[in-house]
């Protein structure tokens, strides 16, 4: 397994490398001495959950105020185009988005760090996206950025075919100015 530090500082990529035979593939998902000389402390995940998405389905993009939530997230079945959103605001990359293409084939998996919002969209019916999170779920911290935010202008690869009530009712950043500054420190 190798990582890669991206253009946002604190999102790290891990690829690993899948064997694969006529039975089909193994794949190691997680390697906690990979994961540290990256950066990300393994013993800080507490909570493991996987979201299951029909093609066209758009979630998020969520965050959460206060200290934030890092998470690593790969897509287990299927195929997803992931983004990642830095609003951190003493970050350089301050409003900055990122999209990954993320499979089960290859397994890649993409940390990101508190502060950043993340949402994805299945390209595939169905997508499943496996999460691993550092802290555990409390609703009163959720934060929702507009998947459609014009000033974050993401190209989403399909229409949106299912959305959420609260990430349909998700304001753009520009509407957002006392929450995000609620979000931890870069």
């Amino acid at each position: 397994m190798e990582f890669r530090e991206t253009s946002i500082p604190g999102v790290v990529v891990f690829a690993p490398t899948p064997h694969s035979d006529e039975r089909g593939f193994f794949s190691r998902t997680f390697d906690a001495a990979v994961a540290r000389r990256s950066g990300v402390d393994p013993d800080s995940f507490v909570q493991d959950s996987i979201s299951r998405s029909r093609l066209g389905v758009i979630r998020g993009l969520h965050t959460r105020i206060g200290r934030g939530e890092g998470k690593l997230v790969r897509c287990s079945w299927g195929a997803v185009f992931d983004v990642v959103v830095d609003l951190r605001p003493g970050s350089p990359a301050f409003g900055e988005w990122l999209s990954f293409d993320l499979d089960g084939e290859s397994q890649v998996s993409v940390y990101i760090p508190a502060g950043c919002a993340h949402g994805f969209q299945a390209l595939t019916d169905p997508a499943d996206v496996a999460y691993r999170i550092d802290r555990e779920h409390d609703p009163a911290e959720n934060l929702t950025i507009a998947h459609d935010d014009p000033g974050l202008a993401i190209p989403w690869p399909l229409a949106a075919s299912v959305l959420s009530e609260s990430d349909r009712a998700a304001q753009p950043m520009a509407a957002l100015g006392d929450e995000l500054r609620r979000m931890g420190p870069a």
